[in-house]
């Protein structure tokens, strides 16, 4: 289908093949760099941007401290608004994620979009499995949508924001099996999980990583995977179209952004570290180990990214009856 076409297209944009990377020779950072996320600790944009500043440093690319600094609220609004005000600031970047992409479109007072940030580098694509309790009576999706359909509204489903990729994924699904199960909102991952080993919700979609281990533990079982290609994990859990729904991919999209108005000097720095630093093993031993796909992407790429992913997304809620702000 069309969309999914676009959406996959645009996630594999820039992979192919990288250009030479190229450090800036002019400005350096002189003092510890902030960089600015939008959850709490031990969230995933934290738990991401304090691995990589630690690679970075391992690796020697920056000559200074990277700071991780926590800006919650507002689905990522509140973190997008600090970095705008921090305009033309060389020693602040930031860590998005696809909510800092969704959230602006439904939410007024979500005022900076990421289009007036200054985009750097796009660093992964992050798959999802949906997953249900291991004593659940489900042991496939399509056991799972046939008991929605026989009983609307009746099954649950934990997740984060309504434009998450979570409540996302259940509208599509929701649209193209005419099936219907309620939506539970949480503000963190780890409530979420616990609605869902707890009995209180019935499914979830949650991280690869995350979901092997409650599959290990045995209280967890995987249904489909939302994902481009299986993952060597779940070799024998089909993908949601192999299961026989032909709904889009919705990646979780992860990278970095810096105030507007800075130097270009500046963003050509940031630019060199970042193209040298998703070269390195200690980084694709990170993708591997977290089961991330590789979407580097440059920022004027990234930049063109925001803008089809944004208008991809604001066709599916809309599609999914959800009010459209921008």
């Amino acid at each position: 289908m069309r969309i999914a076409t676009l959406i996959l297209a645009a996630g594999i944009a820039g992979v192919v093949a990288l250009p030479a990377p190229v450090v800036a020779q002019g400005w350096k950072p002189t003092r510890p760099v902030e960089v600015v996320v939008h959850t709490g600790p031990g969230g995933g944009s934290d738990t991401l941007a304090r691995a990589v500043a630690s690679m970075i440093e391992k690796e020697k690319l920056v000559p200074v401290r990277l700071q991780v600094v926590n800006k919650t609220g507002g689905n990522g609004s509140v973190a997008a608004a600090y970095l705008a005000e921090k305009k033309g600031d060389v020693n602040t970047i930031g860590f998005f994620t696809g909510v800092w992409l969704t959230n602006p479109l439904v939410a007024t007072e979500a005022k900076v979009t990421l289009r007036e940030l200054t985009t750097v580098a796009r660093l992964v694509l992050e798959p999802a499995v949906i997953a249900v309790k291991s004593d659940a009576p489900f042991k496939t999706m399509k056991d799972f949508i046939e008991a929605a359909k026989k009983a609307p509204g009746t099954l649950k489903q934990s997740g984060g924001s309504i434009t998450s990729r979570d409540n996302v994924v259940r509208q599509l699904l929701q649209k193209s099996t005419g099936a219907q199960w309620a939506y539970i909102s949480f503000p963190g991952g780890g409530e979420r999980i616990s609605a869902l080993l707890g009995g209180h919700v019935n499914m979830m979609v949650i991280e690869p990583q995350e979901a092997g281990e409650h599959i290990r533990a045995g209280s967890m079982r995987v249904l489909a995977q939302i994902a481009s290609k299986r993952l060597l994990s779940f070799p024998n859990v089909p993908l949601l179209k192999e299961a026989g729904y032909d709904v889009p991919v919705v990646p979780q999209v992860r990278g970095v952004v810096a105030p507007p108005g800075i130097p270009k000097e500046n963003l050509d720095y940031w630019e060199g570290v970042f193209q040298k630093f998703v070269q390195t093993a200690t980084w694709k031993k990170y993708l591997e180990d977290n089961q991330f796909e590789d979407g580097y992407q440059n920022g004027a790429d990234l930049l063109k990214f925001v803008d089809t992913f944004s208008a991809q997304m604001s066709e599916i809620l809309k599609d999914a009856g959800v009010k459209v702000v921008r």
